[in-house]
């Protein structure tokens, strides 16, 4: 049993020393373009699974303790949708109505805004998602913050004059703490047509929103300060309105609050999401069929012609006593040692892609990232580099058996 190991072991060593070969000498091209084909198959194939995954782990500005939300028609419940969807007017006297009725523990509206903002320890204007709400006494947690830390009402609302006490308090993330450079009583200054407004941090939440490409810096604050920042007062605009209730048949109630708006409820959210995750598992499954089939195809064909301008050398091989099964071997082992090599060459192009992509999304996109890398693609785009060796190797297998003669060992 251990002879046999070793000597398996011997017939693998020669298939590598084989194609270290060809490609130092006799047939160099051919062994880079294989490699370059197969690197370029998995880095695509990393690529797409790093959106997929993006896709899959996308995060929704919801409450835990939420029950519906009323958005837009043409709106959605996504970060990526609702920063530049369409508005919901007049949400104040909206949310307020809706909180009198009984059925209803509290209605607020969410304006979500790209905020550039600047602290002292920032060179020049940073981007946060700033997240305005009505707090209430509860303190429910909004966006993945805490809604605590935030004065409850709408103070600089008053009756929609917009003339109330300025709070000026801000919930954090930590992701937007750490890119402003910011702890808690630090100052915030909103770089935007009002500048003697500022915000002053009053408490870093540990908890957030999170996307493909990891924690988005967030940050909580009145929804009527927001408003004034952005230029949203005038109609009284936010994005969403998100209600809290225990009480059945209230669904109905909610539809008839505006026209053309659609109301979502926890279970609608979560077949949603159902469906996200389903897209991000159909493009990963047809990422992966494209890939391997290609990558077989190529490979197989590249092998083909490898064997075939060297059947003198297979030939030595069976003229000294080198059976079917260990040629066969052999020729595994230089299939695998050349889609292994591709593999890992291609996990680094995936990487390098995922990180382009998201650049390219941070610079044309209201979104921080789409793609995600995780480590567990490394195993996966090896193991594809793998499958496609293994299936790719018969057909060269064949051909070594199919073209070797005694007449080789005379050319």
């Amino acid at each position: 049993m251990r002879e046999r190991g070793r000597r398996r072991l011997a017939l693998v060593g020669l298939g590598v020393r084989r194609v270290v070969g060809r490609a130092t000498g006799v047939s160099p091209r051919r062994v880079a373009l294989s490699v370059l084909a197969v690197a370029v198959a998995i880095g695509f194939v990393v690529t797409v699974s790093g959106i997929a995954l993006g896709l899959a782990s996308q995060s929704t500005v919801q409450s835990d303790a939420v029950d519906y939300w009323i958005v837009p028609e043409d709106g959605g419940t996504t970060t990526a949708v609702a920063v530049d969807g369409p508005k919901l007017g007049a949400v104040h006297e909206t949310a307020a109505s809706l909180s009198t009725d009984d059925r209803i523990d509290h209605a607020t509206p969410v304006q979500m805004s790209l905020l550039p903002v600047q602290t002292p320890a920032t060179e020049g204007e940073e981007y946060v998602l700033a997240v305005g709400v009505v707090p209430d006494e509860n303190a429910a947690r909004i966006a993945g913050l805490s809604t605590r830390p935030l004065q409850p009402a709408d103070p600089h609302y008053a009756d929609g004059q917009y003339d109330g006490p300025w709070t000026g308090e801000a919930v954090v993330s930590d992701a937007a703490a750490e890119l402003l450079g910011v702890a808690e009583g630090d100052s915030i200054h909103p770089q935007t047509d009002e500048q003697s407004r500022s915000f002053t941090v009053t408490h870093v939440d540990g908890a957030g929103l999170s996307t493909g490409g990891g924690s988005v810096p967030v940050m909580l604050v009145h929804l009527s300060e927001l408003q004034s920042l952005t230029g949203a007062e005038a109609s009284d605009q936010a994005n969403q309105i998100l209600v809290r209730t225990d009480a059945p048949g209230v669904e109905s109630r909610l539809a008839r609050t505006y026209p053309r708006t659609t109301v979502v409820s926890k279970g609608d959210l979560s077949a949603r999401r159902l469906g996200t995750s389903n897209l991000a598992l159909a493009v990963g499954v047809a990422a992966f069929l494209v890939v391997f089939v290609i990558g077989v195809l190529f490979v197989a064909t590249m092998m083909g012609l490898e064997i075939t301008a060297d059947r003198r050398q297979l030939a030595v091989l069976d003229a000294i006593g080198f059976s079917p099964w260990s040629r066969a071997q052999v020729i595994l082992a230089e299939t695998l040692s050349i889609t292994v090599c591709g593999g890992c060459c291609g996990v680094l192009l995936g990487s390098g892609g995922i990180a382009v992509t998201n650049l390219l999304a941070e610079q044309y996109l209201p979104v921080p990232a789409v793609a995600r890398f995780h480590p567990a693609l490394i195993a996966y785009g090896i193991g594809i580099a793998i499958l496609i060796g293994l299936f790719a190797a018969p057909y060269p297998v064949f051909l070594s058996h199919r073209t070797l003669g005694k007449e080789d060992l005379l050319q």
